[in-house]
């Protein structure tokens, strides 16, 4: 009789933790495919932003100004 209580409450008890791991690995799972979107936005973002600052440089090696003042010193040092 005792036997049977406890293989009852053991089977009770492997099932309820059995649910709540399960639902953990979805909010786990959902957790993981959110990071991955938010990696992907921001590798998006930063691919933009190094074409922007790529642009800006060759721009700025362009003007005539910024030439005048850093091209030149740059001459001279032999570059």
């Amino acid at each position: 009789m005792k036997a049977d209580i406890f293989f009852f409450i053991s089977s009770v008890a492997t099932v309820i933790l059995s649910v709540l791991v399960s639902v953990l690995l979805f909010y786990f799972i959902k957790a993981m495919e959110n990071l991955y979107i938010l990696s992907e936005t921001l590798k998006g973002g930063l691919r933009e932003s190094e074409e922007f600052v790529v642009e800006l440089k060759e721009r700025l090696e362009n003007n005539m100004i910024f030439r005048l003042f850093f091209l030149h010193h740059e001459e001279e040092d032999g570059l």
